[in-house]
């Protein structure tokens, strides 16, 4: 696990030199094709010497949730298993990890008809006043939801039509974690430095908008069904491209929103690591962090 630009990836393909291991993704953006530039997306030689599961495996247009990633994350750590090796958890999104790790609960399954027919009342109404209705029928999940967080607010209707149960009352419920039988060993990248991670995430964003990300969200914003509502889109630096190419903002304000974005993003990925538990932090700065981490990982072996 880490903040984003900790270079986690990096470590990763290291690891994966010494170690029996396949990597599975653990990022909520890189599930998409297309987007490959603004996500920092491993290249194709890279992907082809070390494989990542779970990347590119839904279109933009596709939302992708946590429940999704639990059920694909755990089919492909049987596959690896049962070939033999080890699987390698390996991102930044970290409602997946605490999804998997923790436990979900077992909520009713996407219905498509349903979700037209919230859509389309949105559509009438505006996300807002969908979002007042929430309240009256689940005003917990109303109160952690944005009014303008379509995704969020369509899911928590669509559980309620489907089960008659608020969305906030199936999360207290919960259920049996997905990772019944397994054993994890929990790593984390963490910068000393702060300052230090944000020179990191402004070069990599400079080296993104050097390099094509402006032409490759421009692809995307030509698509018909695509819009900025669209999970995808709400992604760090997606969001903020897409609101220069709609002329809400300059280019120079949408680069500089995406590296605040980014900076953010960090900071709550900081966050998040200091509130979990049994996690061993290493800096990735030091030299000696891949030696550091993979005497964890040989101790967790013979454990």
């Amino acid at each position: 696990m880490g903040p984003t630009a900790s270079g986690k990836t990096d470590v990763a393909i290291s690891l994966c030199k010494r170690f029996p291991l396949e990597i599975i993704s653990v990022d909520s953006a890189l599930v998409y094709r297309g987007m490959d530039i603004g996500t920092a997306k491993p290249d194709a030689e890279t992907l082809h010497r070390t494989p990542h599961r779970l990347i590119d495996i839904r279109d933009p247009e596709d939302n992708y949730s946590a429940g999704d990633f639990v059920r694909d994350a755990r089919a492909e750590i049987d596959a690896i298993v049962s070939q033999g090796r080890v699987p390698l958890l390996v991102g930044g999104t970290m409602m997946y990890f605490r999804a998997l790790t923790g436990g979900i609960a077992d909520l009713p399954a996407a219905d498509a008809d349903i979700r037209a027919t919230i859509d389309a009342q949105a559509q009438d109404l505006g996300w807002p006043a969908m979002h007042e209705r929430l309240k009256t029928v689940d005003p917990g999940a109303a109160n952690r939801i944005k009014s303008t967080d379509r995704q969020r607010i369509q899911r928590a209707l669509e559980v309620y039509l489907l089960s008659g149960k608020p969305l906030s009352e199936w999360h207290r419920a919960g259920s049996g974690t997905a990772a019944d039988g397994l054993r994890f060993v929990k790593l984390a990248l963490q910068p000393a430095s702060r300052k230090v991670l944000h020179e990191r995430i402004n070069r990599r964003l400079n080296f993104m908008l050097n390099n094509g990300f402006l032409d490759e969200v421009k692809v995307l914003y030509q698509r018909r069904e695509l819009t900025a509502q669209h999970a995808s889109m709400r992604s760090v630096g997606y969001r903020q491209l897409w609101q220069y190419l709609q002329g809400e903002t300059s280019l120079e304000v949408a680069q500089e929103k995406a590296l605040y974005a980014t900076r953010q993003l960090a900071k709550r990925q900081i966050t998040w690591l200091r509130s979990e538990t049994g996690l061993q932090c290493f800096d990735p700065l030091e030299a000696t962090t891949i030696d550091a981490i993979s005497r964890s990982l040989i101790e967790f072996f013979d454990a």
